[in-house]
This record gives structure tokens, sequence and C-alpha cells, in this order.
């Protein structure tokens, strides 16, 4: 079962409320994502930090439900 954008959002957004989100679905399939997340709670942190806390805010669905995120991270000014 695939992981829908929307829960994608909501979920990064729980974890990090400031969060700028955007979600695109890369092949239309609803398994394949690339999400732009930007947050001031990034700042300090490397970018493997930054995807960390990215990854943590999913719970556990990378690599089951969630087949593949393509994920960019930036501070948010």
């Amino acid at each position: 079962m695939a992981m829908d954008a929307h829960e994608i959002e909501r979920m990064i957004k729980a974890a990090l409320p400031d969060a700028a989100v955007e979600i695109k679905d890369l092949a239309g399939d609803g398994d394949h994502y690339a999400a732009t997340v930007t947050s001031a709670a990034f700042k300090g942190k490397t970018r493997v930090q930054q995807h960390q806390m990215v990854y943590a805010a999913l719970q556990g669905n990378m690599g089951g439900v969630l087949h593949a995120l393509a994920l960019t991270t930036a501070v948010a000014e």
C-alpha cells in the first residue's frame, strides 16, 4: 500500500512544525516522491543530520509503505 503525499507532509510538519514542505509524486504511482523541506530546526546541523530528522519524522515508513523519497533539505532564514 502506497503512502499519500498529504500524509508524508503531515508527518514531517508534526515533527518540524515550522517546516515548509513541498512533495512531488515522481512516478504518479504514490511510491516515488521528492520532498523539499525547509526548517529553522536544521540550523547548525549537517545535511546528513537534517535528512535523519526528516526520516525520523516518517516513523519507520521509509523503505516500507514509502518506497522512495528523494530528499532536499535547507535551513530557513
